[in-house]
């Protein structure tokens, strides 16, 4: 089982692209502009998409999945494409996307039979069986309603985490303490010239995710870093190698493919 990064930027710029993760070829975890990079074909075959939370650098790719992929996937005998989110994050895609406004409601379309979309809500503790995987849904802190997510094998006994984007979370500590780790992505969006702007946004910066992995043993296992705004990564990497010089974190790559089967 794999994990690709499509994108892992907390914003745009050259080169830089805004949350995604394709699980294996059909699993699509966040839908940020790095799915533009997928070719069609790769496009029509995700069933399955994972939303962390309902901002715009994480959702853009949904309507424009199911417009790309409609014809693509009518002509295999392919289903609708099932959105998986928290009922909130839900409400905001119908409510300000898919909403015939800004973008047609493909929830309904080509008809209400034969929809490209299907939304499905989940629960923060859920855990859902997606073709032999299983995954976690776990509380995230940030400015609207938001979750993580956990995954494994369904034969694995570790876990890959993603928390999605979030600041200081004791609520995912409590959840992870029964969860052995293989690896843990997290976000650090500010450098911490900008700790009281990450704190209001509802992100990390060096100076917080320092704290908050104390509830991590150093090197038990590899931390990813996500959600770099755009021009800071160069501050950011030195403030946090001087904050977390016992952690194995590193940052994250578009490109990257992480094994979630051996993640040492």
């Amino acid at each position: 089982m794999s994990l690709r990064v499509l994108g892992c930027s907390g914003a745009i710029a050259a080169g830089c692209r805004t949350t995604a993760f394709l699980l294996d070829e059909r699993v699509l975890v966040d839908a940020g502009t790095g799915l533009g990079d997928l070719p069609l074909e790769a496009l029509s075959r995700i069933d399955h998409v994972l939303l962390s939370h309902s901002h715009l650098d994480h959702i853009l790719g949904v309507p424009l999945l199911a417009d790309a992929t409609l014809r693509q996937r009518r002509a295999l005998g392919l289903g609708p494409i099932v959105v998986h989110a928290l009922p909130a994050t839900l409400q905001a895609l119908q409510a300000h996307v898919l909403n015939d406004v800004i973008w047609p409601d493909f929830t309904r379309l080509p008809s209400a039979e034969q929809a490209a979309l299907q939304l499905s809500p989940l629960s923060i503790g859920q855990t859902l069986s997606l073709d032999g995987r299983q995954i976690r849904v776990l509380p995230a802190a940030h400015t609207v309603p938001a979750c993580g997510f956990a995954v494994r094998a369904r034969d694995a006994e570790r876990w890959t985490v993603y928390t999605g984007d979030t600041g200081p979370n004791p609520a995912l500590w409590d959840s992870l303490r029964a969860l052995p780790l293989a690896q843990l992505i997290i976000e650090v969006a500010f450098g911490d010239d900008e700790a009281a702007l990450a704190a209001r946004a509802g992100h990390h910066c060096p100076e917080s995710l320092a704290a908050e992995l104390l509830h991590c043993t150093p090197g038990a296992f590899p931390i990813w870093l996500t959600h770099l705004k755009p021009g800071e990564h160069e501050a950011i990497a030195a403030q946090l190698a001087a904050r977390l010089p016992a952690h194995r974190a590193r940052l994250l790559s578009a490109g990257q493919t992480l094994s979630l089967d051996d993640a040492d």
